[in-house]
């Protein structure tokens, strides 16, 4: 008799339904299913954020979390609508999770506000010690922990990047939202970057697409400028309509997301969203096996990646050197 060989997927995906099977068992003889929530400004459709939201539930599975066995997901996607964040934040808060991932700088006050007992963890925080998120990066010390989504230093890091790649660049207009309190420390390094590189530092303070485009054709208005893009909800959001009308302007952009290269961006500069997802899972994992938040150390990305796009280059007249093609981790041709 003869019997047909398994292929190493058929193997795992007959090792994870046994598992399935077999936590489920658990669950029936009573143990407790945990819950974990998943808070998230960007609209469903957001298929950027998906994939991450995606990574982090594949790595949950991985730790030995299986939807419908052991834990059950609770998940809310808002868009950048502040009314519709307060409400469901409420919601969740009071379906008492045991632990909740979220993301979004005006987003973690409001979940602060209604609960310092369940465990937060953030897939991307750019100070939460300035902001007063936590006592200090090694030892948080209330209910919030995680991973940093854009080191300070990173934004200047950036605007040298940026003038990198168009070298003619005298003068940067930085865009951000100041209800985000992450951004007056967003605007301190920008400003001391600048005076390094020569650049003439102008920041520009929005709510919605009305103020960026008023930003845009401000800078059109005088050669050699450029626009910088932090990290900031509203701004993702918005990606699939900033990034034609940055082109329309002709103005050369680094973002601070790779979801803008998705949307056609000139470059970019982050961590690796993915990863930080990633490790957040096993955050939550630790924290459902018995850990406290406030002993989980805030750790900073350990994957930048630059990303640019010789396409959008050409069309804006820049000719990339090889140097800096070479620092690329992906050159969209």
């Amino acid at each position: 008799m003869q019997f047909n060989r398994l292929s190493r997927r058929d193997v795992l995906t007959l090792l994870s339904s046994t598992v399935a099977w077999l936590l489920a068992a658990r669950a029936q003889q009573g143990e407790r299913i945990r819950r974990v929530g998943i808070f998230m400004p960007y609209p469903e459709s957001d298929a950027e954020y998906q994939a991450r939201v995606h990574a982090f539930r594949q790595e949950l599975a991985r730790l030995g979390w299986i939807d419908g066995a052991n834990v059950r997901f609770d998940e809310h996607w808002t868009a950048d609508d502040m009314t519709r964040v307060r409400a469901e934040a409420a919601t969740l808060v009071a379906s008492n999770p045991d632990a909740i991932l979220a993301i979004g700088g005006r987003v973690i006050p409001i979940l602060m506000q209604l609960s310092r007992s369940i465990p937060i963890v953030l897939p991307g925080a750019s100070d939460p010690v300035g902001v007063g998120w936590a006592t200090s990066l090694a030892h948080p010390g209330g209910n919030i922990t995680g991973f940093g989504g854009f080191e300070l230093s990173v934004v200047g890091k950036s605007l040298e990047m940026l003038k990198q790649i168009a070298p003619a660049t005298v003068r940067v207009g930085l865009i951000y939202n100041p209800d985000n309190p992450n951004t007056v420390f967003y605007r301190r390094s920008f400003d001391a970057a600048a005076g390094s590189l020569a650049v003439e530092p102008v920041t520009f303070p929005i709510h919605g697409l009305a103020d960026i485009e008023r930003a845009a054709t401000s800078l059109a208005d005088r050669d050699n400028n450029s626009i910088l893009f932090p990290g900031n909800v509203t701004t993702i959001a918005l990606r699939n309509e900033i990034v034609p009308l940055v082109a329309r302007r002709r103005l050369p952009a680094m973002y601070a997301d790779p979801a803008f290269m998705r949307a056609g961006g000139l470059a970019s500069y982050a961590p690796d969203r993915l990863d930080l997802f990633r490790r957040s899972a096993g955050y939550v994992d630790r924290i459902l096996r018995g850990e406290m938040p406030g002993d989980l150390p805030f750790q900073q990305p350990t994957k930048y990646q630059l990303i640019v796009n010789l396409k959008v280059a050409k069309a804006l007249g820049l000719d990339l050197s090889q140097a800096l093609l070479a620092l690329a981790d992906e050159v969209i041709e």
